[in-house]
Order: structure tokens, then C-alpha cells, then sequence
């Protein structure tokens, strides 16, 4: 397989089609070789459309979802932001290859140690993993400037709404399936705009908090 042209025609042909268009972002996606954290039996699927399993009944983004919550983010070089479910470390190396501190929670040890290795290997100093339950919120390293949630939720627990700086931004996946919502979340002085992205289904985070239900 030819790498690069595959990461070529991922970015031209999935990422720019689904409205990811700001530059830093598309640079972002070449320079960061998504392959190196994918498990070694899907290397090859690395540039598809696809979600790529993890095990232990996780997957990693499908590439052109990761490029689309990236940009809704809007990473600055000053930001400290919360990733929400490390997975393969793969969108903890792109927020800290924009941001100047990552803090990334993940609940599965086998992640976490996995995506420290690799992270580790391509030289991020600024990233801290961390392992833990972060799915009611993480206010170790609060407030932070941004916050991405890597799993569904349905409904947003108001410990991240708390956690964030004036000005700060989050993204997530809320609702229930079959369709659930990827909202941007902008803290604007004591209150917060809401912003629908786009529609998806998305695996939810383990231990979701889980509203009241009325039953009939």
C-alpha cells in the first residue's frame, strides 16, 4: 500500500467532503500518521471510512468524525484541554499537537498504557494520560479551555459545563440511539450557546450517567 497516497485520498475524499476545510486542521491530519495508532491487524484500514475496532468492545473514530469534532474545537496553541476516553491515543496526539496541555482520561488500563507507549515514542510531552472513570466529568486539572468527549452521552453531565474556562469550548455526541447529536458547547460568561453539528450514532462511554426515563 502506498501510505501516503492513502492518506492523500482519505483527507481529499472523506475529510474535505464532510466540511473539515480549515487548513491547520487538514496539515494537522497528514502530519499526524493516524496508522501508527491503529492496531497492528487493521493497519491497512487505517485510511478507511470506517470505525477500527480496539478491543474490548471500543473502536477508534472513523478518520473524517475525528477531523470534524478537531475543528469544531478550534485548538489554541495556549489551550488546555480534556479528552474524555483515550482509546489509541490517536486524537490525544492531535489536540496536543495544537494545544500546549492535554489531560486524557481513559477507563480501560490496557488503553491506557498502550496509547502512553505511542505517544511517548512520537515525543509528546504535553500530553498526560491519566486513568480513570471520567464519564460524570474530571476536575483534576480544571478549568480548561476545551473539552472533547470521545464516546456518546445521553445527556451532558454539568460537571464538564462547570469545568470549563469563560470562552471554552466542548464537543460532544448526546442523545440516544438511533440518532444522537454532535454539539458544540461555548461557555459565554455565566451561560452557554448551544451548537448542533451534525447527525451520527456513536458507541457510548462506559458508565454513562443515565437520565430519569418516563415509563408508561
Amino acid at each position: 500500500m502506498d501510505v501516503e497516497q492513502a492518506r492523500f485520498n482519505m483527507v481529499e475524499q472523506q475529510i474535505r467532503t464532510w466540511e473539515v476545510l480549515d487548513p491547520t486542521v487538514l496539515e494537522l491530519l497528514v502530519r499526524v500518521k493516524r496508522e501508527e495508532y491503529v492496531p497492528a491487524p487493521y493497519r491497512a484500514l487505517a485510511f478507511i471510512d470506517m470505525e477500527i475496532p480496539l478491543g474490548h468492545g471500543e473502536s477508534m473514530l472513523a478518520p473524517k468524525m475525528e477531523a470534524r469534532l478537531v475543528q469544531a474545537v478550534n485548538i489554541r496553541p495556549t489551550d488546555r484541554v480534556l479528552e474524555v476516553g483515550t482509546g489509541s491515543g490517536y486524537m490525544a496526539a492531535l489536540l496536543g499537537s495544537l494545544a500546549s496541555q492535554v489531560y486524557s482520561v481513559e477507563i480501560v488500563p490496557e488503553f491506557h498504557l498502550a496509547a502512553k507507549q505511542k505517544l511517548q515514542s512520537q515525543g509528546f510531552q504535553n500530553v498526560t494520560l491519566e486513568l480513570g472513570d471520567s464519564a460524570r466529568g474530571w476536575d483534576a486539572h480544571a478549568p480548561y479551555d476545551a473539552i472533547v468527549i470521545t464516546g456518546s452521552l445521553p445527556t451532558l453531565p454539568e460537571a464538564f459545563e462547570r469545568s470549563l474556562k469563560p470562552e471554552g469550548r466542548l464537543v460532544a455526541i448526546l442523545g440516544d440511539p438511533p440518532v444522537m447529536t454532535a454539539q458544540l458547547i461555548r461557555r459565554i460568561g455565566e451561560g452557554f450557546a448551544r451548537e448542533g453539528l451534525f447527525e451520527t450514532c456513536l458507541r457510548p462511554l462506559r458508565n454513562a450517567p443515565q437520565p430519569e426515563r418516563f415509563v408508561f
